[in-house]
Order: structure tokens, then sequence, then C-alpha cells
């Protein structure tokens, strides 16, 4: 239902967008984005969720990861459609603007048939006929014996409990590891600089010597890599798992940075770096797409129980926006700063998170959600439980020696 509604915002900024140029009006521009953002922050922490609930154990990871990849193929399509040739034009820029209204057309449609997510009818709404229903709906077979006691240990290791507030998730100690990790990884996720590729790419293009009319097609490269990518991590992630995934891609990533870095400082000396710098441009976002871009969206599912998981996903929705303003403010003044070397901050980021996926994220490919709680939580309380052992002096019962 909420995915169903957050449509209305996307309509609301297409007619507003459209009809802008007609009414000569910057501020319909302005109240546009707002809505369109509005739509974008809540779908991306809603979509991979509902997913993550909706999927068996064993395709959870690809599941959820398709959100991921369809937001690849929405900017591949976005550049594509943005070309001087389509929609790029001076009089047809209203009509690119409005052109997010059809997907938002196509889940009018198609979610009124979707059923709502089995673990959230059990768990939040104590429905179980209605459970079962929607699994049977989703998997096509009566055989949900297995699934169903697994949903229903769920529910009772939450019964009494009521869904938490964000703020209530930096009170509870039972969730200082889940949160730490998704602080992190959301955060890491924009400050480590793949946005600020994407605005450097032109320059690149244009010092490899590729003419500048051309440059707009080339870019579309850069997207369509990112497609690729995350396509191929759907196919992988639950063979792969998720700690593979997010430490190669980081630790590819400070590499690359490493390079493209000395690739811009030696262009003018080196005939050939300008094409080294090409070649990094693509790596970087390679990199990015193979692990960081999807596995992200699916921890917040995995790591934290039913009335923990809206709070969690609202925190690491706000960090993602938050981090990509704040990157793209103060990148120009990081390149400004730095000129050559203005991937230092992000290289340093990359380094950062490949050593906490390393020493403190544990693997969740093929667990139940209690199993995954039941690691967070020996974490959590780690000295707790150790000092545990220890109850007491017992009562004296006979003094016999």
């Amino acid at each position: 239902m909420s995915l169903l509604l957050n449509n209305v915002f996307v309509i609301v900024a297409a007619a507003l967008s459209g009809f802008s140029r007609m009414a000569k009006s910057f501020e319909m521009i302005m109240l546009s984005r707002f809505f369109a953002g509005v739509n974008a922050g809540v779908s991306m922490n809603i979509q991979p969720m509902y997913l993550a609930e909706s999927a068996p154990k064993k395709l959870r990871g690809a599941v959820a990861l398709t959100s991921a990849s369809f937001t690849a193929l929405g900017l591949v399509l976005g550049q594509v459609v943005g070309l001087r040739e389509l929609l790029g034009g001076e009089e047809s820029w209203p009509f690119l603007l409005a052109s997010n209204v059809v997907p938002a057309l196509i889940q009018l449609t198609a979610l009124p048939w979707l059923p709502e997510s089995p673990r959230y009818l059990l768990i939040d709404r104590g429905d179980k006929e209605s459970c079962i229903s929607a699994l049977q709906k989703l998997r096509g077979t009566s055989d949900l014996s297995a699934e169903l006691e697994e949903m229903m240990a769920e529910q009772a290791a939450v019964k009494g409990q009521r869904a938490k507030n964000p703020w209530e998730l930096f009170q509870n100690p039972a969730l200082r590891w889940q949160l730490a990790s998704i602080v992190v990884l959301s955060s890491a996720m924009q400050l480590c600089g793949n946005d600020s590729m994407y605005s450097y790419a032109a320059y690149v293009f244009e010092e490899a010597g590729i003419p500048q009319d051309k440059i707009p097609y080339v870019v579309i490269g850069t997207g369509s890599c990112e497609l690729i990518t995350s396509v191929t991590c759907n196919m992988i992630i639950d063979c792969a798992g998720r700690r593979p995934l997010l430490l190669g891609g980081y630790i590819f990533m400070a590499g690359w940075a490493l390079v493209f870095m000395v690739a811009l400082s030696q262009q003018t000396q080196i005939s050939w770096m300008p094409y080294l710098s090409v070649a990094c441009i693509f790596a970087y976002i390679l990199s990015f797409g193979i692990g960081p871009a999807g596995v992200t969206g699916v921890l917040p599912t995995e790591v934290f129980d039913q009335m923990s998981r809206p709070a969690a996903y609202m925190i690491c929705g706000s960090l993602l926006w938050f981090n990509l303003f704040l990157v793209g403010t103060a990148f120009p003044f990081v390149v400004k700063s730095l000129a050559h070397f203005c991937y230092i901050p992000f290289l340093v980021v990359c380094v950062c998170t490949a050593l906490y996926v390393w020493f403190f994220l544990p693997e969740t490919k093929g667990k139940s959600f209690l199993e995954i709680s039941e690691e967070f939580r020996k974490r959590n309380f780690k000295t707790k439980t150790r000092a545990g052992f220890y109850k007491g002096p017992e009562e004296i019962k006979t003094t016999t020696l």
C-alpha cells in the first residue's frame, strides 16, 4: 500500500514539470523536483524491504537486489532519453522531466495484483490466514510448513513488542552492531566517490581527445557499466555471499582511486595517461556496481528484526541522501583544494569501509532472520555473556568437611 500511494508524489511531480514551460514558472520545476525526491526516497527504502521480506531464504539476496538493478537501468534510460536527438533538446526538456510518470503508471497498474509482505501480515498484523494466502500466491505451492514455521518463530521472538522509532534504535544496546553496520555502509555508499566519477567523466573524456559532441554517448557507457555489474551481482550474491562482494568492491575502488589520481596528475606529461583515466572511471564504476551498489540496500532487511526494520531503513535512507547532498556540495571545493589528488578522501573512505567489513560484518547468506539476529546478539552482549557464567555464591547447605 505504501508503494502504491507513493506514486502520487511522482505523478504530481510529472504534472508540474510537464507544464512548467507553458506556465513559464521555474518554481514549478523546483516543486516538481521536491516531490520526485520524496518519491525516490520512499521507494528506495520500501522496495528492497518488501522484496527481501517476501523472498524465500535461498533467493533473498537476488530478489532484493533487483531494486538496485532496476535503479541502474533507470540511470541508463535517463542518459539515453536525455540525448538531444530524443528528449534532451530545448523544446522537449519538459517531457524529459515528466517522463518519470511512466514507471509510476506501470506500478499503479501492477501493484494492486501483488500480495502484501507475508512477514508483515503475520508478525505485524497477526493475520495468519492472509500470510498463508500471500505465500501461496508468491510460491505457487501448498507446501509452506517449513517457511511458515520459521516466520512463526520470528513472531514469537518479537511477541509483545511494537514497531520501534528511529531514535529508539540508538538507545537499544541489543542493536548496537546492526546499527553501526548500516551507518557505516550507508554512509560509505555515497562517500566512496562513485557519483563524483560521473561528474568527472565529461572532463576526462574531453582530455582523452573524445569530441565534445560525442561525449554524451560515451557517458552512457558509464551507466551501462553499473547496470551490467548490478545484474552480475544479482546473479552471484546468493552464491558468493554479501561480505566478499562488499569487501572486493571497496578494495578495488580504493585501488582504482589511487591509479586515477596518478593518471590525472600525469595527463600533461605522458600522452597515454588520459586513456588510463578513462579506464579508471569505468573500472571504478564497475567495482561499485559489483558490491556496494546493491548489497548495501539488502543488509538492513537481514540484520534487523521485523519491529526494527522500518526504522532502520529510515536511518539508512536519511544517511544516503544526506551524504549525497554533502558530496555534491563539497566536491567542487575538494577539487579546488586538492586538484588532481581530489580522490584522497574517497580512497580513505573505501579503505576504512573495507576494514570494517573484514573485521566486524558477519556473513548473512543463506541464514534465517533469527539466525542472523542471534549472531548479532552474541556480538552485542559478548562481555556480558562472559561475565554471566558467574552467578554469585551459592547458599551453603552443610558444614560437613
